[in-house]
């Protein structure tokens, strides 16, 4: 038992690091898009891991974890892209710095 439980700390630590450097991705990022994409892989796999942790912290929990975790697989990305697309349909410019103009169709 004392190896499983520090491999779920373990996994819950990487997890942890994971979602602070989603969150400075999200931060540090120069424009909405890359934000979405720097936010919802970060967040996705720092998510994963820190249930995947605390399943192993607490066996009895795993089964709610692992629903859990397979919705995110599954909602996160579908989420990412509809603000995308929706951004894109707004004709939000790519960069921060430019103008507040609609882009050129192409």
């Amino acid at each position: 038992m004392h190896i499983l439980h520090m491999a779920g700390a373990i996994t819950l630590l990487l997890g942890s690091i994971f979602l602070v450097l989603g969150a400075l991705g999200v931060v540090r990022m120069p424009d909405s898009y890359n934000r979405i994409q720097a936010g919802t892989k970060a967040t996705t796999l720092g998510t994963m891991l820190t249930m995947a942790g605390l399943g192993m912290l607490h066996p009895g929990w795993l089964p709610k974890l692992a629903i859990l975790i397979f919705f995110i697989i599954i909602t996160n990305p579908i989420s990412s892209h509809v603000l995308a697309k929706v951004m894109h349909d707004l004709k939000i410019p790519v960069r921060a710095g430019a103008k507040n103009t609609p882009r050129e169709e192409e």
